[in-house]
């Protein structure tokens, strides 16, 4: 397995536009994408991530943190974050392998790998983990708990941030947080929750993650929750290469598409485009570290 090229293949529905968005105007401000998955391969011009980081660079997008979903993507994350200085990784088992995992008796072995893989220095945090009770059953719950009470583990013995995937268990993921005790970088990925969640993560001192879904028509109660969050609370991301900011909703995204969210975003909050840039680049350093060198975050300010 190579990180010069992508290992997944997004699903192609027939109704969707494969055609690849225009580069949006460049910010004057760069930013991060701080959720990306370039393991995946999508549209009609697909793109390796070396070209897809090139092409994010050209607008403003001057790193990325690419994100594993199982051991095949964590280790390719990982990988691919040695290699080029643009990238810093994410590795864990997404919240749907772990109750499959668990089936086949492998849930501590996989686990135990991502623990290995947390130790690597340019791997900067662990996730995408958490609760997704949207596809998963109560028959799964006890395998997703497992695992994300070890992933919250695993960060906090590494000193590294958590990325939290949380799908119709925001109740569950934040008494798990409390109870367990979250690290103190906490990020939840692809934000979804309303202004009651906002507070509670302003609350605790969580990130909140905004995806290209805020830009959407029908997430007025996601400007809600932007405009309730703290400004030194406030992440970027593109979940590339799903979520594509409107107005190419559908099409397929990546990390050379931020422009479009954090625009909205500064719309939104009523602040200048090159204000809210500086801000989210400032917490995406304070959650991750440099991508500049090999230290991370905790290291940097001497969490053990």
């Amino acid at each position: 397995m190579s990180a010069t090229e992508p290992v997944r293949k997004r699903e192609a529905h027939p109704e969707r536009n494969l055609e690849r968005p225009p580069a949006p105007e460049p910010l004057r401000v760069p930013v991060y994408d701080n959720h990306t998955h370039l393991e995946f391969e999508d549209g009609l011009t697909p793109m390796t991530p070396e070209e897809s980081l090139d092409l994010a660079a050209s607008v403003g997008v001057r790193g990325v943190v690419q994100v594993g979903t199982d051991l095949e993507t964590s280790r390719w994350s990982a990988e691919l974050a040695a290699r080029d200085p643009r990238v810093l990784a994410a590795v864990a088992l997404h919240p749907n392998e772990a109750p499959r995992l668990a089936d086949r008796g492998l849930l501590g072995e996989h686990l135990s790998e991502i623990a290995r893989l947390a130790a690597q220095p340019r791997v900067r945090a662990v996730g995408e983990t958490g609760l997704d009770f949207f596809r998963t059953g109560e028959d799964g719950r006890d395998a997703q708990l497992e695992s994300f009470e070890t992933h919250i583990e695993i960060a906090k013995e590494h000193g590294i941030a958590l990325q939290i995937h949380d799908r119709d268990a925001h109740d569950a993921v934040v008494e798990t947080l409390l109870r367990v005790g979250a690290p103190e970088r906490t990020v939840f990925h692809c934000f979804s929750g309303d202004t009651a969640l906002a507070e509670i993560c302003a609350e605790h001192g969580w990130y909140l993650s905004f995806a290209g879904t805020v830009t959407f028509k029908n997430a007025g109660g996601l400007r809600d929750a932007l405009r309730v969050a703290p400004r030194d609370r406030i992440l970027l991301e593109t979940d590339a290469p799903f979520l594509t900011p409107a107005p190419f909703r559908g099409r397929p995204n990546a990390p050379y598409l931020v422009p479009h969210t954090l625009r909205l975003m500064a719309e939104t909050l009523e602040i200048p485009e090159d204000e809210l840039a500086a801000a989210i680049a400032r917490n995406t350093e304070a959650v991750y570290g440099s991508w500049d060198t090999d230290t991370g975050a905790a290291d940097a300010v001497g969490v053990a």
